[in-house]
């Protein structure tokens, strides 16, 4: 029998665009359905880009960066794990190369998690995961730093923000120390119009200036010469890129205190073989966020674990 006031049947809701993810050639890349993209390369899991809706890459990239697997990757995100720069003659990092051995191994794609929207008000994210154990390293890097540990790194596509994770895990009976760094290159549209805010008031180490210990003054810190310091902020106030006074960049941070502000300038720039374009300088600043002005220890099944955001603002 027909119903004369049958209800009508509830509509599926519209499928909306998802974010995608895409491994080839070694290579995973992420894409939202409102544009924004990264890629990551499993050599080193080196972020190289990242783009937002409106097209711009926000990561520098040396247009001579080798990415062949031979050498770490120059520009992006490389991870350095677990020794920032070279490693002291008296430490169980003696043997290891400068910046530890992560940007220079190949890591596995452990897979992706994405909140997916169910309605067009959603922000899209997608989550990807990389691993690093010690069964990966090869004989002559177990030899030199001979620790069970595993590494697992995230990284979380948002709209307007890139996050990075890292979660370091000691999975052996003996304890070991490390450091870690995020070694972010970001563009910058004129460096000499760039300025960095946040660590007014907190000591550096200047390593231009013959590693001596200074306390910042600047509300913001113009980059005027070669700079590579090395800045400690027990209380992770945000980091503001300004470029012509404008807001570029916000950058936060979780259980990372040091930040490393580096530019290489004309002279230093010009010695290094795989930085191209040669005024490439002009267009660049790492904001580096880490734990390297000391040694964190990990005990036997004990993990650590650091992030930092990035929000790009024009």
């Amino acid at each position: 029998m027909e119903r004369k006031n049958r209800p009508t049947s509830i509509g599926k809701p519209p499928h909306l665009p998802q974010p995608t993810v895409d491994l080839s050639n070694n290579v995973v890349t992420a894409t939202l359905p409102t544009g924004e993209s990264a890629q990551v390369h499993l050599f080193g899991a080196t972020v190289t880009s990242w783009k937002t809706s409106d097209g711009k890459e926000r990561l520098f990239l040396s247009t001579a960066a080798d990415l062949t697997g031979k050498k770490p990757i120059r520009g992006g995100v490389p991870i350095v794990f677990p020794v920032f720069g070279p490693p002291p003659k008296d430490h169980e990092t003696s043997q290891l190369p400068q910046h530890g051995f992560a940007r220079n191994n190949t890591w596995e794609f452990m897979g992706k998690s994405s909140s997916e929207s169910t309605d067009s008000k959603s922000d899209d994210s997608v989550k990807l995961d990389f691993g690093l154990s010690s069964s990966m390293l090869p004989e002559d890097t177990k030899n030199k730093w001979p620790y069970e540990f595993g590494l697992v790194y995230s990284v979380t596509l948002s709209k307007s923000t890139l996050k990075v994770q890292l979660q370091v895990q000691n999975k052996g009976e003996k304890p070991f120390d490390f450091q870690c760094l995020f070694h972010t290159y970001f563009t910058v549209n004129d460096i000499s119009q760039t300025t960095v805010s946040g660590l007014e008031g907190t000591q550096y180490i200047d390593k231009v200036q013959k590693a001596q210990t200074f306390t910042e003054k600047h509300d913001a810190l113009p980059i005027e010469g070669e700079t590579d310091r090395v800045y400690t902020t027990p209380a992770l106030p945000p980091i503001v890129v300004k470029e012509g006074g404008k807001e570029t960049l916000v950058i936060t941070r979780d259980s990372l205190p040091d930040v490393t502000v580096w530019n290489g300038w004309v002279d230093k720039i010009a010695g290094m073989g795989d930085f191209e374009p040669k005024d490439g300088w002009k267009r660049y600043l790492c904001i580096e966020p880490g734990f390297v002005s000391s040694w964190t220890k990990l005990e036997a099944g004990e993990a650590w674990e650091g992030s930092t955001v990035a929000e790009a603002k024009l």
